[in-house]
């Protein structure tokens, strides 16, 4: 652990002796938190991060007993070769893209709000930078208090709890805790909507050809899930219907479906891919996709729905087929984050 004596804000307590090591405190931290990423593409690195992200008992609620004999032997054997073609495909010069995305979107805000006394900063809940690196390192420059926000717009247990469940974890090993808090969804935060409504009204205007239907991708959980009372089901239906609303769209032309199903289980539906296969022969030739539950392009946005997708849906007999890119770090994604940090840091700085 690095000495907190070598932080630009170290200095010794009033009052102390004058043999007291200097302490590095007064600062105010921001994390953003994502899904997470494998360091590379190669067979290992996946195994890694497949490993600990489907080892998540939020995310495979089956008992490790029974479930990790089936997930350390057939599904990591073969999968991690599957999932590694798959990230090739859009792995970018710097990394992969929802890491890059993630790193831009921390930087950007940091320009925004960060100085001396805030300090911005992100990290993967599987993989790396792990949350428990990130919260020792900001503690570690002086942060005795840390704001830290799921970058999850509708709240999951598999995807926000995990969050959070992680980062208490990463507290619950330190001697010496920075106060925490934690960011709520912000599915219907009206900067979020509105930041939304805009991306997808650009990305329209830009087409050459005016879509009969949008189709609303969401990534999938199982239905036990939603049956066990976990919200994210009606809070994906809930962005759908409020960026409807923003854009004065007829009701019907948005649709909602879900992607990324895995297992045999049954999962939320309609399910994204048998729609794409059935829409053309329902008259739906032109339609745009976008993927609300990412603020960030990732395997999912950029090869599953770009690439698979559209495969599928002109296979189908559609005609026209367009992706609109998620938030990423453009001006809008920095006016979302900066509105959800300035909501949580209220009262700290």
């Amino acid at each position: 652990m690095p000495d907190a004596a070598s932080s630009e804000n170290a200095s010794r307590p009033p009052h102390a002796p004058v043999d007291h090591p200097a302490i590095a405190r007064g600062r105010v931290g921001v994390l953003l938190v994502n899904l997470g990423t494998p360091d590379g593409t190669d067979y290992w690195s996946m195994r890694r991060y497949l490993s600990e992200f489907l080892s998540d008992r939020r995310v495979i609620e089956l008992h490790p007993l029974l479930w990790q004999p089936i997930l350390q032997g057939p599904i990591l054997t073969f999968r991690p070769s599957k999932s590694g073609e798959a990230y090739k495909k859009v792995w970018m010069e710097e990394g992969s893209p929802l890491l890059v995305y993630t790193r831009r979107q921390a930087e950007r805000l940091a320009e925004r709000i960060g100085s001396e006394n805030l300090i911005v900063d992100f990290a993967m809940n599987y993989g790396n930078p792990s949350i428990a690196s990130k919260i020792e390192a900001l503690k570690d420059k002086g942060c005795e208090k840390i704001a830290v926000i799921a970058l999850y717009p509708q709240y999951s247990a598999t995807t926000t709890a995990s969050v959070y469940d992680r980062t208490f974890r990463a507290l619950g090993k330190m001697r010496w805790q920075p106060a925490v808090r934690t960011a709520a969804q912000f599915v219907d935060m009206p900067d979020y909507i509105n930041a939304l409504a805009g991306s997808i009204s650009d990305h329209i205007a830009g087409l050459d050809f005016v879509p009969e239907r949008v189709l609303m991708s969401y990534h999938g959980v199982p239905k036990a899930y939603l049956d066990k009372g976990d919200p994210y089901h009606c809070q994906c239906h809930k962005t759908t219907r409020l960026v409807a609303e923003a854009l004065g769209w007829d009701s019907g032309f948005a649709m909602t479906t879900f992607q990324s199903r895995f297992g045999p289980t049954e999962w939320l539906q309609p399910y994204t891919d048998k729609t794409l296969e059935a829409l053309p022969g329902e008259g739906v030739k032109k339609l745009v996709v976008v993927s609300p539950a990412f603020i960030s392009d990732c395997l999912e946005t950029l090869e599953e729905i770009a690439m698979e997708g559209r495969d599928t849906f002109m296979e189908a007999g559609g005609t026209h087929f367009s992706v609109a890119p998620c938030l990423n770090d453009s001006d809008r994604a920095i006016d979302v984050l900066e509105a959800l940090a300035r909501r949580e840091l209220a009262g700290w700085v």
